[in-house]
């Protein structure tokens, strides 16, 4: 792979909020792409601490009426119809991916090294952007749109009794992915010149 190829899907890499279940890859292949992702994105000191339940089809959509349902009880009811047309939008999409971070791991690790035992939270919580990155962006050059959501903590503990989730898998993110159903709007961006400097070249 040529690195300009790279770059493009970087560049294209979009949240997309209006998915559909029209995948252009079988789900057997997504679910290749998300352990390949897994299996190869780098974690430090190799911690290897996070964990993922990928649900398609209908352990999709239940997963979004779970949200909606601990929503509803949060929400007041004057206010919910809003939250309730975007929660229908992320059941609309083809599946969602829950990353969770073990943190037993990270508490071994604590033990082991305590001279870095502040930093390992935080390290967990970037092993996790960086394989949240390599899956977005190969989604993005495969023709899948993803979005990110956070109702975490609310719906943990549904989630947790409805999966069998572990009870030291702690839940940080949830990525929605489906074929696009409309493209992502326009992005501005500050001037380079403002956040990066170079020396040396």
């Amino acid at each position: 792979m040529h690195y300009q190829t790279l770059l493009q899907a970087i560049e294209n890499r979009r949240s997309i909020y209006a998915l559909n279940r029209d995948l252009p890859l079988p789900a057997g292949e997504i679910a290749t792409i998300i352990k390949h992702a897994l299996y190869h994105a780098p974690s430090p000191f190799n911690t290897q601490s996070t964990r993922l339940l990928v649900l398609f089809g209908c352990e999709h959509e239940r997963l979004w009426d779970i949200v909606a349902d601990v929503l509803r009880a949060t929400v007041s009811a004057d206010k919910f119809a809003p939250t309730a047309q975007k929660l229908a939008g992320f059941r609309a999409a083809a599946g969602t991916i829950l990353f969770y971070e073990d943190s037993d791991i990270i508490a071994g690790l604590q033990q082991r090294f305590p001279t870095y035992a502040d930093t390992f939270p935080g390290s967990a919580d970037k092993a996790d952007a960086m394989l949240q990155y390599a899956l977005w962006t190969t989604f993005t050059a495969a023709g899948i749109g993803v979005n990110i959501q956070h109702y975490n903590p609310l719906i943990d503990a549904e989630v947790a009794k409805t999966w069998d989730i572990p009870a030291h898998w702690r839940l940080r993110t949830q990525m929605l992915f489906g074929g696009i159903a409309a493209p992502a709007g326009e992005k501005s961006h500050e001037p380079l010149d403002t956040r990066i400097r170079i020396c040396g070249l």
